[in-house]
């Protein structure tokens, strides 16, 4: 498990090569041959006697021990891809409940190998593989995101689940009707949990993900870069573990929030920063400033971009990252200090 998730981070690349989508949809192919055919097999294999008259438990036992194996691969390689590309993509302060389910399904997925031969087992995380594949990928055929993409992404998972369950009926019909319930049911809670995690914004936003962001006494676009100054002095928990930075600023003086947000070809959006002061009295994070610029996907490491806001008030800001429909791409979180006296300040190339 620890190897092949390791040679997952490793070999995946970018989330929109075809070779990527090679991947998933062989997964899929996988899941969606071998889990009817097992159960054909044991159907089948029920139906045979030993000349003792004991139905047949043996019949075909090499393709009966290697199907749940094929199974628990291809579902072990859905899941691993999806912990690697949601977790890039999610800010872990939002995302943490749907990063947790992933986590707890791609280990149980490998410590509970008897369940890959139960029917309702596998179909119900055969759907939940299949609808969390198309909310990604549906955006990078279509270039766009939102909420009709992502109800388009729900409506061809079960359309291909449909299917599923059909070639099922046909193959193993006994065990269907005595398991279709079962399998309905659990689909559907399946599709209640992600649409709850997409409109409670718990869904991390992909294809969309951060390869780069901070916060700077400014920001400035040369040919072929962006360039910033930063404040000298800061610890070595900021710079190595990315503990929230202090900014010590003259008031009247405005900084720069800077990011670098990924997206796949052809794919174009808004990108939106907001800019909050925690005020001490109310207990509450109050927005200062909005600053939305588009984007266009295509880029290696993302495309570039920042925003510009007075910042008159010392104590907690940060700046959050977000998509047009309110979901997190990345937060911002640093200290203010108001003082007379510039601070010490270098310039540096920003990714």
């Amino acid at each position: 498990m620890i190897f092949g998730f390791i040679a997952d981070t490793l070999f995946f690349g970018r989330i929109d090569l075809w070779e990527t989508q090679v991947v998933f949809v062989s997964y899929a192919a996988i899941c969606f041959i071998t889990i009817p055919l097992l159960h054909w097999l044991e159907v089948r294999a029920s139906r045979i006697e030993t000349p003792d008259g004991v139905p047949g438990e043996r019949s075909f036992p090499h393709l009966r021990l290697l199907l749940p194996l094929a199974t628990q691969f291809a579902l072990g390689g859905f899941l691993s891809g999806f912990v690697i590309f949601y977790g890039h993509s999610a800010s872990f302060g939002a995302s943490w409940p749907f990063l947790l389910l992933l986590s707890l399904l791609f280990l149980g997925n490998e410590y509970f190998y008897q369940y890959h031969s139960r029917l309702v087992f596998t179909s119900v995380l055969f759907f939940f593989a299949l609808y969390s594949y198309a909310i990604f990928a549906v955006p990078i055929y279509t270039g766009t995101i939102g909420t009709q993409t992502f109800l388009a992404s729900g409506i061809i998972a079960a359309g291909i689940f449909g299917l599923f369950t059909a070639l099922l009926r046909v193959l193993a019909h006994e065990r269907f009707f005595a398991y279709i319930r079962h399998i309905w049911m659990g689909s559907c809670a399946v599709l209640v949990l992600i649409h709850v995690f997409y409109f409670t914004n718990i869904l991390p936003p992909l294809p969309l993900s951060t390869e780069a962001s901070g916060i700077y006494h400014s920001v400035w676009r040369v040919p072929g870069a962006y360039m910033a100054t930063s404040e000298t002095g800061q610890s070595w928990r900021v710079r190595y573990l990315g503990f929230s930075p202090t900014l010590h600023v003259v008031l009247g003086e405005p900084l720069s929030a800077y990011s670098s947000v990924f997206a796949p070809t052809k794919l174009t959006t808004t990108i939106v920063h907001w800019w909050q002061w925690y005020d001490p009295v109310q207990k509450a994070w109050v927005t200062k400033a909005v600053v939305t610029y588009p984007i266009v996907g295509g880029r290696d490491g993302g495309y570039r971009g920042y925003s510009t806001a007075l910042t008159n008030e010392a104590g907690e800001w940060r700046v959050d990252i977000e998509t047009e429909d309110g979901r997190r791409i990345a937060r911002i979180p640093f200290m203010v200090v108001i003082g007379m006296n510039p601070p010490d300040m270098n310039t540096v190339t920003l990714k």
